[in-house]
């Protein structure tokens, strides 16, 4: 119970953060539908099922899917006497949100049930979308600025850069990995969703 309220905790704080906490950048966020069948909530979970995206290394299909593209201008490593000071540069974040849509009209009352379900589905991977934007500030103050002494040839600090990056990375991956295990497990948010549109019109 206390591990679902620090996630309850953590994501709110993330949701409430600004977009340009560190510099003057924003991140670019976008829809990338998959489109589904059905006419009943049960045969459009089928087709999400069926359709989804398979993630790298599942054997599963899911039922959406949040990925980025991260990429930086004027990075550089700057030697100063015998140290080396590294700026950031300016980031460039593209946020892609892999969500299901069905590809004709339905009945109103599925109508009713699905809006509910989407709107829960993309709010959850929203979340997954501000702990990648919080990556990126934790990146900016990880390695701003960071100045490595005795290393004219910045070696030293490409290296720290590397590792600094590699734990910022291995730590959103995890925090995501939590998430989502709330999300989909005993009473989690997301199973409720998937439970009400099956069992619905």
């Amino acid at each position: 119970m206390r591990r679902c309220v620090r996630l309850f905790l953590l994501v709110t704080a993330l949701l409430a953060l600004p977009l340009s906490a560190h510099a003057e950048w924003k991140p670019v966020e976008q829809v990338e539908p998959y489109a589904i069948s059905g006419r009943s909530g049960q045969e459009l979970y089928r087709s999400i099922g069926e359709k989804g995206p398979l993630i790298r290394g599942a054997r599963t299909r899911t039922i959406a899917y949040t990925n980025f593209k991260l990429t930086w201008s004027g990075r550089a490593y700057r030697p100063r006497g015998k140290d080396c000071v590294v700026a950031s540069g300016k980031p460039k974040l593209v946020i892609t949100y892999t969500l299901p849509r069905p590809s004709g009209p339905l009945p109103a009352a599925v109508q009713k049930s699905w809006d509910s379900f989407i709107a829960g589905v993309t709010e959850h991977e929203q979340v997954h979308g501000a702990t990648m934007i919080r990556m990126v500030h934790d990146i900016e103050a990880a390695i701003d600025g960071l100045t490595i002494a005795d290393d004219p040839g910045c070696t030293k600090a490409r290296a720290e850069v590397v590792a600094r990056l590699d734990a910022i990375s291995k730590a959103r991956v995890l925090a995501s990995r939590d998430f989502d295990r709330v999300e989909f497990g005993q009473d989690g948010n997301l199973l409720k969703l998937a439970f009400a549109l099956v069992t619905g019109p």
